[in-house]
């Protein structure tokens, strides 16, 4: 079985969030299983969507990495004690355990593209910082603009600028309920129920008021 990534003690970049350039290796600071991509130019390519998503989301004002890792990990859940960056690596520990356990169990060989699997749970929601803004009280809320366009939309089309592959592409769109009429990939189905794992334990500890 694939081990966890090792979280690195790489110093948190406090650079200006709209003039900060983030590589692989900062964007690994946030997201470990990123060094689980085997192609290092999918990595790199993973690294550049984050870098843009960051840098330009919070209506334009960008986010530092301390911002981004205390946003919660749903506005429509209430006060739930995980956050955004912790759902994503959940996401994709839980697809890596996933992809595991579906070689071992099924008597037929299953085509999972792993690579395209990791990239995706850590792009899937990589339109949110887009889509999130903060008021005038440095509340994270959903901004105007993530009324207007969801982060599937934006993820795809940040995706598509740094020609991420469209079977990850593929991942981004369908994630959510847009892909609920589509015919989703092995790796996208993982990926929906990881999700979805996630989103409806937290709402289920939300209606209960419930912190960890």
């Amino acid at each position: 079985m694939t081990g966890t990534p090792a979280m690195t003690s790489m110093t948190t970049p406090t650079t200006s969030p709209s003039s900060a350039r983030y590589g692989v290796a900062e964007i690994a600071t946030l997201f470990p299983s990123l060094t689980l991509i085997k192609d290092a130019s999918l990595r790199t390519k993973v690294a550049a969507v984050w870098n843009e998503a960051i840098t330009t989301g919070c209506g334009g004002k960008g986010w530092t990495f301390d911002e981004l890792r205390a946003v919660k990990f749903t506005l429509l859940a209430g006060d739930i004690d995980m956050s955004f960056v912790e759902h994503l690596n959940s996401c994709a520990l839980q697809c890596i355990a996933i992809a595991d356990v579906l070689a071992t169990s099924f008597r037929c060989a299953i085509p999972i593209n792993r690579d395209f699997l990791i990239a995706g749970a850590l792009l899937a929601d990589c339109g949110k910082p887009l889509e999130f803004d903060k008021d005038a009280s440095g509340t994270v809320i959903q901004g105007v603009f993530g009324q207007q366009v969801r982060h599937p939309f934006t993820g795809v089309a940040l995706a598509y600028k740094h020609s991420v592959p469209g079977e990850v592409m593929h991942i981004i769109a369908t994630h959510s309920h847009e892909g609920d009429k589509m015919e989703r990939s092995i790796e996208s189905i993982i990926f929906h129920h990881a999700d979805f794992v996630d989103f409806d334990i937290a709402k289920w500890l939300g209606k209960r008021g419930t912190k960890k």
